[in-house]
């Protein structure tokens, strides 16, 4: 049994690695398409190896979709906000230290989620009431200083609300993966289009360990990820902005930041399964319908797969991340950015359908004219921060 349990997680290592390094594949859609498959598998295989597949993948990918977010400036659901710091540093032929940010953060994570999963367990469910009363208030003040802290508030401030606007239309709009299409569009797409009129070009990167400060930025993740592992309408970007509200770093801490809430909400996720029935990412809701509520055997289970998928993929991403920069520079990056906003316009349209591509577009060049703005882009972030103060106020 053994060794079916590490083939398997060797297995959800190597998909983890393909679906966080193509552009737009979510884990989500591989929790979906999982689900509509074990059914019929379930027969002939045992349940607890789609577990350890499904937990490894969704910790490898976690680390692993930095890579595409920072190079080809082409953001997951989850990762749209390394865009921001990642790309300033992949111009500055920092690159490779932009990933090695996000593996630190993800890395502490993993240790963090172990150390604090079992007190977590005996705190929550006397203070999970008490939560949701918390999170309007932190977005408000989230919000605040996001606005705050530029030069052009009335910008920012306007930035944030046709953002926010925008993020409550497609929100409410009966479309499958609204996520997709918005965040790729205002993020990912903006970036792309900017590139290409630009005819950025990508300088050699240098292959340098990074020298930051990790305490503050983990601490902010810490106290934001498990708030936004709990409750509905909040996910690792949200945490990530709370976190930096809680803890200000500069762009190198917040990729820390961003690595570790991207990695602690995920592994939160499941924790939340266990304590409260109730499930956050796709990976947790395959595992919830594969085998129900988790029992304490397979949240030990769960965890152990987590430290050790997470440790492989640490060392696979600073791998990966060091072939890449050795090779991005030696790319076409206009064709490159061209060529990869058809894949992400090609990928909307299959998940999202026609609506999804309608969304792509006017998201792209919502983003494009919020960058032109002089602003910053994470004043963008109220598509999700404006609907989750909606959901939670409303």
């Amino acid at each position: 049994m053994l060794i079916q349990i590490f083939l398997f997680l060797i297995s959800g290592i190597f998909i983890g690695t393909l679906t966080g390094l193509i552009p737009g594949i979510h884990i989500n859609l591989i929790g979906v398409f999982i689900i509509s498959i074990s059914a019929s598998l379930l027969i002939s295989v045992n349940p607890i190896y789609f577990v350890v597949f499904i937990a490894s993948m969704a910790i490898t990918h976690t680390f692993v979709d930095f890579i595409p977010s920072i190079f080809l400036g082409c953001p997951d659901t989850d990762t749209e906000l390394s865009v921001l710091p990642g790309h300033k540093l992949l111009k500055q032929g920092l690159g490779y230290e932009a990933i090695i940010l996000t593996c630190y953060g993800s890395l502490a994570a993993i240790f963090l989620l172990i150390f604090i999963s079992f007190p977590s367990i005996l705190i929550i469910p006397k203070i999970y009431k008490i939560i949701p009363i918390l999170i309007p208030g932190l977005l408000i003040l989230t919000s605040f200083f996001l606005i705050s802290t530029e030069r052009k508030r009335l910008s920012a401030l306007f930035v944030f609300l046709l953002s926010g606007f925008l993020g409550w239309c497609v929100l409410n709009m009966t479309i499958n993966e609204p996520f997709l299409p918005l965040l790729t569009g205002l993020f990912g797409g903006s970036m792309l289009i900017i590139s290409i009129k630009n005819k950025m070009k990508i300088p050699e990167q240098k292959i340098t360990k990074p020298k930051t400060k990790l305490f503050r930025p983990i601490i902010g993740a810490l106290i934001a990820s498990p708030l936004c592992s709990f409750l509905p309408g909040l996910g690792s970007g949200q945490a990530a902005i709370i976190g930096n509200t809680i803890s200000r770093t500069d762009k190198k801490g917040f990729l820390v930041l961003l690595g570790t809430t991207n990695t602690l909400v995920m592994g939160f996720s499941f924790i939340s399964l266990y304590i409260i029935s109730k499930t956050r990412t796709g990976a947790a809701v395959a595992i919830q319908n594969i085998i129900g509520n988790l029992s304490w055997k397979m949240l030990i289970l769960i965890l152990s797969t987590v430290l050790i998928s997470g440790i492989l993929a640490f060392f696979l991403t600073i791998f990966l991340a060091k072939y890449f920069s050795q090779k991005i520079g030696k790319v076409n990056y206009t064709y490159l950015s061209l060529i990869t906003l058809i894949i992400l316009a090609v990928i909307v349209f299959l998940v999202s359908g026609f609506l999804g591509l309608i969304i792509l577009i006017a998201s792209t060049f919502t983003g494009v004219y919020c960058i032109s703005l002089g602003v910053k882009r994470t004043n963008m972030m109220g598509c999700l921060l404006i609907p989750t103060l909606i959901l939670y106020l409303f």
